[in-house]
């Protein structure tokens, strides 16, 4: 029996895109036939998503890179805002999380906030390992790559989760925006602006209160 599966692939590297089709189409079962479509940014990735539910066609698996150029409205900054608006949009559809950033900070803050089928860090992930993880997502999931599982196995001291709008705040201030027009970017007064501003410093253990302090702390933990 024929197993059709609709994939969208969402990344802004069009080598990898192609390394990650290929893959999928040479390893794939006999019964397989895979319908694979492709997004370089947030916009095309809400496109196809959108459209998929209009037609009552929905993905089986998404494939979301985490560095993905954000939205031109602003409102999805990053594949982890993608992964969130999937599971609202697309229930049933299975997510692997593609990204280069391995730490346990991050890490966590993912697998809390999305809770993906399948998580795979770039910097060791091998063809074999993705082909894997396609066919243990479908199957029995979840699949997570051997620096998830050790990170998850390490006890992690500090279990903080960088909610949405603060994570919002960070990429602005990124962009340059002013503290003062953040309130109208994100529908909130200025002195919620200012309070959720003191809880990343004091989340980053920022002390001397400069955003430029707070955005490098934010890099380092790979929230910007």
């Amino acid at each position: 029996m024929i197993e059709k599966l609709k994939i969208l692939m969402i990344d802004d590297h069009p080598m990898i895109i192609e390394g990650y089709q290929n893959t999928l189409l040479f390893t794939k079962k006999e019964n397989q036939e895979l319908e694979i479509d492709i997004a370089n940014n947030c916009d095309e990735a809400i496109m196809y998503m959108d459209q998929a539910v209009e037609k009552n066609s929905p993905y089986n698996v998404l494939f979301v890179d985490i560095s993905i150029p954000p939205s031109k409205d602003g409102i999805m900054s990053s594949g982890e805002d993608l992964a969130e608006y999937a599971r609202k949009v697309l229930p049933k559809a299975k997510i692997i999380i593609l990204t280069m950033f391995n730490e346990s900070f991050r890490i966590h803050n993912i697998i809390k906030t999305i809770d993906p089928e399948g998580f795979l860090i770039k910097s060791d992930l091998t063809s074999s390992e993705l082909a894997s993880a396609f066919q243990a997502v479908i199957n029995n999931p979840p699949f997570y790559s051997g620096t998830v599982n050790n990170h998850i196995r390490k006890s992690i001291v500090s279990d903080i989760v960088i909610d949405d709008k603060n994570r919002k705040i960070l990429h602005l201030l990124s962009q340059g925006v002013k503290t003062k027009n953040l309130a109208s970017h994100l529908d909130i007064s200025l002195s919620a602006v200012e309070k959720r501003k003191r809880q990343l410093r004091d989340i980053f253990d920022v002390q001397d209160g400069q955003d430029e302090t707070l955005l490098n702390e934010a890099r380092k933990k790979g929230f910007v």
